[in-house]
């Protein structure tokens, strides 16, 4: 898989210590609400509760690599993950994992996380999130609010991460600076948007640099619901 994905390796990187979703319902009074809460409610969190399969492919393009990216389907309710790759579906349960297992657990991981990021804030409860306060983004250079995720020194991946999350009035996520192991200087810096809804969660489907043709994107995404299985 190194040698098909070698442009994405360095994008596992962003998968710190992220939880599995907790099959919780977030509090309906907008004022007993943090900001993480407001941030997933915006993006659809209400429905995930029946939520029953996720599928989508991760890629990323840029000028010396288009990729065909990475394919997923994931049943959250079992915690199953079914992933396609040139030499056929693989198919393991993360409630049961052994070594053999842990490199294409950690792609997943990895993709899941940038797929559901508004989700990640109520799912990791192991992370910290500062108070909110305004900032100027730092690619379209508008003020917005900001929101700092960070993640403890152990467990996870790749532990000890910080993600600096800029957000409109709407708690609709637009960019975000990720800082390997908190460093001072950011590391990636990219947008979130041509926002597309799937059975009311909204995905940002790009995610692009500044003055570059570098994009990760997302394709191929679907998101079904227990009435519809």
């Amino acid at each position: 898989m190194k040698s098909l994905y070698i442009g994405l390796i360095s994008l596992l990187i962003v998968s710190s210590c992220k939880s599995d979703p907790e099959q919780t319902t977030l509090k309906v009074n907008k004022q007993l609400l943090s900001i993480a809460e407001k941030i997933a409610n915006a993006h659809g969190f209400g429905h995930w509760e029946n939520v029953s399969e996720v599928k989508f492919t991760f890629q990323v393009n840029t000028d010396a690599l288009n990729g065909k990216g990475r394919s997923w389907s994931w049943f959250p309710k079992s915690n199953e993950v079914l992933f396609e790759s040139l030499y056929g579906e693989k198919r393991y349960s993360r409630n049961n994992m052994d070594s053999t297992q842990m490199a294409n657990d950690r792609g997943f991981i990895n993709d899941k996380f940038w797929l559901f990021v508004p989700f990640q804030l109520v799912w990791d409860t192991s992370a910290t999130i500062s108070e909110s306060t305004k900032a100027h983004a730092p690619i379209s250079k508008k003020e917005l609010h900001m929101i700092t995720l960070t993640y403890s020194d152990e467990g996870g991946y790749t532990p000890g991460d910080a993600y600096d999350i800029f957000y409109d009035d709407d708690f609709i996520i637009k960019e975000w600076i990720y800082r390997n192991g908190n460093s001072k200087e950011p590391t990636l810096i990219t947008t979130f948007e041509n926002y597309k809804d799937y059975n009311g969660i909204k995905i940002a489907t790009d995610h692009k640099q500044e003055s570059s043709n570098w994009n990760l994107k997302f394709t191929d995404i679907s998101i079904a619901l227990d009435d519809e299985k």
